[in-house]
């Protein structure tokens, strides 16, 4: 199993970092190359959600990107150090927290409209989001 991390500093102009790393590992480790668009946009979108949740917080710990190659499967987890809080414990009338959460809803939206297998995980610590593609054995793969 082949693992690359890429820890990048939480602004905006490395999301296009992560995303062109991102479809390059994929594409190595056998990903379809007509889902690397999907690769990339997600990749995006993640770490874009990542950025706006450590810049809005606060936060100078950098954005951890996992890229794992496994025998049938590629994954990625993007992870932030966002405390995250149950949509309960928001405080009445809290307007931009009410607006971070919209934006943060339909970034998730873009994601799982993306990517077939996506695990979100939050708490006090942070935040990951998980998502793997199938990868195509290297004989069958165009030359």
């Amino acid at each position: 199993m082949a693992t690359v991390e890429l820890l990048f500093s939480a602004l905006p102009e490395h999301v296009r970092t992560a995303r062109l790393v991102a479809a390059a590992v994929a594409r190595r480790a056998g990903v379809e190359e007509a889902v690397l668009d999907e690769v990339r946009l997600a990749v995006g979108e993640a770490c874009t959600r990542a950025v706006g949740l450590h810049q809005s917080n606060g936060i100078s710990a950098p954005v951890r990107v996992l890229l794992t190659e496994e025998e049938k499967q590629f994954s990625i987890e993007v992870g932030d150090e966002a405390p995250h809080v149950a949509l309960g414990g928001r405080t009445p009338g809290a307007d931009e927290a009410d607006a971070e959460a919209e934006e943060d809803e339909m970034g998730l939206a873009v994601i799982s409209g993306l990517v077939d297998d996506v695990e979100v995980t939050a708490g006090e610590n942070g935040g990951q989001i998980r998502m793997s593609w199938p990868t195509v054995p290297p004989a069958t793969l165009p030359a």
